[in-house]
């Protein structure tokens, strides 16, 4: 990991500095962290295994991150500075987005190197399918920011805006933009997760009543506030102003019901009804007082209500004077109560959809049996403040890539991949990997298969970089590891051949583990002669990942193959399977 020009001396730099699990990426560490800062994200590490270019030959862009549940995605490139006295990033670093932009969104996908295709189809696709709203190109180093990355990055935005117009025309992209994450933008997406209040200006706002109201630990008023000046201050002030808000606005399209959409034709249509149609918001503020024309507030953060702000603003003009938003703006400096407030107004948010079982009868006994289990911690969708995305803990199982562990493990790796949030939303596929029979140790044994691979896809990448000559089948391994999704077709190719490294039937895989005591580090262990003995077989499970992981008839047949493979060689493997199978309790 970067260490000389990397001590500025910031609260975002001290906190890179702590991170020990994103030392393995070496240049990428930073990029990584700036991805988790902004998009909160609680496994990193699945992240990197899937959206890292991990090549020499990247077209100038180190990472594509495309996240359809959020509408966005990264296209980004980094830059580690060890000479700390530099005052800028060179700029022609930055105008090498415009060669990424190029080859991602212009040129044909022969074209492009072969471990690159994959991630550009899933770019493309996910811009076909007008799932994406927010395309970003990230400029990430550890520098000073300056006039001239900023005004190469203007030409990043106007090439990838052309390339949009081209050849995505009607894919629904509402925002292109390039981004410099130097030392100061950083430093403020960290802040925003630290500190609940980033806009600290004093606001007037004409309202005609409204009521104040006390609690343990706070101060409010509630009252009605024109959409006009919703519109004005989104228009000044963007993302700063959901600082305290679990995620941003998310475009117009993005909900199940298109809400957003629905707010703004509101906005537009029926103005005088918006009040009684719209549930309003909710800020945190520094001060608040009443005045004789209205109400005054001293710094503000919407934490409920992003989607009401960005609709009001992101429409075309001013909406019409009628328009009210229902208001209530809170003080408050106890740090608990703030946390608590941010979380209890984000408990109707759609998006966030595995709160809703955070207090799920299974989750409160898995919680329970996760302390047994030695050397790890499981949140269990409690999502724990931002010390979790800033700090987080080395031992951690992610709700989010347990339930993908569960969904790869049981036979279904396109959910795995690509239906991530639809585990949470869906009752059904809810209940299919989150029920009676699912255990804390049962878990361990689903997710420590996956981070087997994870791990294997990242020595592999390590002995490349290293300037290690690799065997040609090993090469091949990289190159079948590197495709999007291919890490979450493995595991699933793996745990169907279950009963063959046991060489005994199991009836119901929900039974199997290590036992009740054994850490995920020791699992992966365990795992690991399994992963290295099947690994090589990949080339029936290939076909698959050529169009992206998002057929689930292909990927069964791909398994299929897989495991007739895995059978006809099991003689030969036998050693890898009993050594294997010697470990697992099937209770």
């Amino acid at each position: 990991m970067p260490t000389s020009a990397s001590v500025t001396g910031t609260s975002a730099d001290s906190a890179f500095l702590s991170r020990t699990d994103l030392t393995a990426y070496s240049s990428n560490a930073r990029l990584l962290f700036a991805l988790q800062l902004q998009f909160q994200l609680e496994d990193i590490q699945t992240v990197a295994t899937n959206s890292l270019t991990d090549s020499a030959n990247d077209c100038k862009c180190d990472l594509i991150y495309v996240d359809q549940d959020a509408g966005a995605a990264i296209i980004a490139q980094g830059y580690e500075a060890k000479d700390s006295k530099r005052k800028a990033a060179p700029a022609n670093k930055a105008a090498d987005l415009n060669t990424a932009a190029a080859w991602l969104l212009g040129r044909p996908l022969k074209d492009l190197p072969e471990h690159l295709r994959p991630a550009a189809r899933e770019l493309r696709n996910a811009l076909k399918l007008k799932t994406i709203k927010s395309l970003q190109f990230w400029f990430v180093h550890n520098l000073p920011e300056s006039k001239n990355v900023r005004n190469e990055l203007h030409t990043v935005e106007l090439t990838a805006d052309g390339l949009i117009q081209q050849h995505f025309s009607k894919c629904g992209v509402e925002n292109i933009s390039a981004v410099e994450v130097g030392q100061e933008t950083l430093e403020e997406w960290y802040q925003a997760l630290k500190t609940p209040i980033l806009v600290n200006e004093t606001f007037k706002i004409p309202c005609a009543g409204g009521y104040p109201i006390q609690g343990k630990n706070w101060d409010a008023y509630a009252t009605a506030i024109p959409a006009r000046w919703l519109y004005d201050i989104f228009q000044s002030h963007k993302d700063k102003l959901f600082s305290a808000n679990l995620r941003g606005y998310l475009g117009s399209i993005r909900s199940v019901s298109n809400i957003n959409n629905g707010i703004k034709s509101t906005a537009d249509k029926q103005p005088d009804q918006f009040w009684v149609f719209n549930n309003g918001i909710t800020a945190l503020v520094h001060d608040f007082k009443k005045t004789t024309t209205g109400l005054e507030i001293t710094g503000l953060s919407i934490v409920n209500g992003a989607q009401t702000t960005g609709a009001i603003g992101s429409l075309k003009s001013h909406p019409k004077s009628s328009a009210m938003v229902q208001a209530r703006f809170v003080k408050c400096q106890d740090v608990t109560t703030v946390e608590n407030i941010i979380r209890c107004n984000n408990s109707q948010n759609l998006v966030e959809a595995a709160d809703f079982r955070s207090n799920d009868a299974v989750q409160k006994r898995l919680r329970s049996e996760f302390k047994e289990i030695p050397d790890t911690d499981y949140q269990g969708c409690r999502r724990g403040g931002h010390q979790d995305v800033i700090r987080r803990p080395g031992n951690s199982i992610p709700y989010d890539t347990a339930a993908q562990a569960l969904a790869a493990f049981h036979n279904n790796p396109v959910v795995a991949y690509n239906r991530k949030s639809q585990i949470w939303l869906s009752d059904d596929l809810y209940a299919s990997y989150f029920h009676e029979e699912t255990h804390a140790a049962h878990i361990v044994f689903a997710y420590s298969l996956l981070r087997c691979i994870q791990e294997r896809k990242l020595s592999l990448m390590r002995q490349l970089n290293s300037g290690e000559e690799l065997q040609e089948s090993r090469k091949n391994e990289l190159m079948f590891l590197r495709k999007r999704g291919a890490t979450f077709l493995l595991a699933s190719a793996i745990a169907s051949c279950l009963e063959i490294f046991l060489e005994k039937p199991v009836a119901n895989k929900f039974r199997a583990s290590f036992g009740d005591h054994t850490s995920p580090k020791t699992a992966q262990k365990h795992w690991d002669p399994i992963v290295t003995a099947v690994l090589p077989l990949y080339l029936k499970l290939m076909p698959v990942l050529d169009t992206g992981l998002n057929n689930a008839e292909e990927a069964s047949r791909g398994i299929v193959e897989f495991k007739s493979m895995v059978d006809f060689g099991r003689s030969m493997l036998a050693p890898s399977f009993k050594k294997f199978a010697d470990k697992v309790t099937i209770s």
